[in-house]
């Protein structure tokens, strides 16, 4: 119909976040007149970094019974899991507690067949383009992408994962053209130049370390492996039998770091007394972690983060029982080291990689050689802004900004991105990991998915009231100051 616009939803990124607000928009009424545009240059929605793996080593980390799409239906998972005949060729999903933790790759393909049938139907559009510029034009976003497609959109969200890890800089300088060297392992066969009987450095203890360590571990890898993280913390395992949530952290919640974290160790102790383990008590903090975040201070959150951080990963971000498993038995057996400390200094000898390392404990400085170096030390929060073209434009434009604790990007409580004067933008939208620095507890399941449907939500909002989504920004106020008619629209182009 002559001068009817649809409004257009560019999402950039397909992998969990991206897919799961699109088919959240696509299932409500208000967005029924919206083109939704996701952009993922993988051939499928829904799998993205973490679940776009063939690798039979890694796992899902929590267990198919908590990791449903569909809140009010917990067992969404398990039922696709019986109708598709999986987990198929894979003895060991089921651990020893009863409960299955399957191959990321089929918990990727549960999310694409959550978002198929809207691509099928048309009310999801998927470009297997990559995004390289976006930029302000008038009361719209202009997109363009890799092959020359140019896009105005309405409102943008923004569902990339984490920029890739960065190793200290003198590794980089000594190493960067060592043949295997592993800076990022998330490229395809990335572990692949490293040979059975290779003696390897592993920075990190996180779970990318466990997943290198039970990917050589299933490629029979003989040599020794040091893991290496400045206080020596390796991501733990679950529990041994099912327990609930343990502890109330929000009834008057802590508004320091140090009160938080008193109340956690009493509340260990607590449940100790009463036969529950500390796993139950970090369940606990993780379903309450949004409001305990909200609760604390700026100077607060940037204390928790600097001091409390990696005992809460390690604890918060536990290993499936297979590969906990896996890496227990080579500590055991004296192939895997895990050691506390920094390196002080790195060189090669032909392809010898030889690594001065200051103990955490002793102070003691050991020289340990090496075939071989992989990092997995995690993502480079304070690279986001230069990782990708089009979110540098963004930036040198004034639309992003790094959030105050360095953990993503700046964006208020309803999830739209804070420019660098500190003014929200109604139609720019932060989502999923990236968003961590406002909402807190943002990387795994089902928080992940609790705040994508939120997005889609508030999308579906927007579209429904008479508000201009784009053009003037937002005020310093998380709510919307006044109620104009919307100026939405935009052509699907390319």
């Amino acid at each position: 119909m002559t001068g009817v616009r649809r409004p257009v939803i560019a999402i950039i990124g397909g992998g969990f976040t991206g897919a799961v607000i699109a088919a959240n928009l696509a299932r409500k009424d208000a967005s029924d007149g919206a083109a939704i545009v996701v952009f993922e240059p993988r051939e499928r929605l829904g799998a993205g970094l973490a679940y776009d793996t063939a690798n039979l080593a890694h796992r899902t980390n929590v267990p198919a019974a908590r990791m449903s799409l569909v809140p009010e239906d917990c067992d969404d998972f398990l039922k696709w899991l019986v109708a598709n005949g999986e987990p198929r060729d894979d003895a060991q999903a089921r651990a020893a507690d009863g409960n299955l933790y399957v191959r990321r790759a089929v918990f990727g393909r549960y999310v694409g067949a959550f978002v198929a049938p809207f691509v099928r139907n048309g009310k999801v559009a998927h470009r297997r383009e990559r995004v390289e510029q976006v930029s302000r034009r008038g009361k719209r976003w202009r997109l363009r992408t890799d092959v020359g497609t140019e896009l105005l959109a309405d409102i943008v969200v923004i569902a990339t994962t984490h920029p890739a890890p960065c190793a200290p800089r003198g590794v980089v300088e000594a190493l960067g053209n060592h043949p295997r060297y592993v800076p990022d392992t998330t490229a395809a066969s990335a572990l692949a130049v490293i040979r059975p009987d290779d003696r390897v450095l592993v920075l990190g203890n996180g779970l990318t370390a466990a997943d290198v360590i039970a990917t050589l571990s299933r490629a029979a890898h003989r040599g020794p492996i040091v893991a290496l993280s400045r206080r020596g913390l390796r991501s733990r395992g679950h529990a041994g039998r099912t327990q609930e949530p343990f502890g109330d952290f929000i009834s008057d919640p802590a508004r320091n770091a140090l009160e938080l974290l008193r109340r956690v160790r009493k509340a260990v102790r607590d449940a100790a007394v009463v036969g529950a383990s500390w796993h139950a008590v970090f369940d606990a903090l993780r379903s309450q972690g949004g409001q305990i975040w909200r609760a604390l201070p700026v100077a607060e959150r940037r204390r928790l983060v600097r001091r409390l951080r990696p005992f809460w990963d390690a604890h918060r971000f536990r290993v499936a029982p297979q590969v906990d498993d896996t890496i227990r038995d080579a500590i055991d057996a004296g192939q895997v080291r895990i050691l506390g400390g920094e390196i002080e200094s790195v060189e090669t000898c032909g392809e010898v990689i030889a690594a001065d390392i200051r103990h955490r404990r002793t102070q003691g400085c050991e020289r340990l050689l090496f075939d071989a170096c992989v990092v997995t030390t995690g993502p480079a929060h304070r690279g986001i802004l230069s990782s990708q073209s089009w979110l540098a434009d963004l930036a040198s434009e004034g639309h992003l900004s790094l959030d105050t604790v360095g953990l993503g990007l700046a964006c208020d409580e309803k999830s739209r991105a804070i420019g660098v004067d500190g003014a929200a933008e109604r139609s720019l939208i932060i989502a999923g990991p990236l968003a961590r620095g406002t909402f807190g507890e943002l990387m795994g399941l089902p928080q992940v998915n609790d705040h994508a449907i939120f997005v889609a939500d508030e999308i579906a909002e927007m579209l429904a009231r008479p508000v201009r989504v784009s053009g003037r920004r937002a005020s310093r106020a998380s709510k919307p100051q006044g109620r104009t008619t919307p100026a939405l629209g935009g052509n699907v182009s390319g």
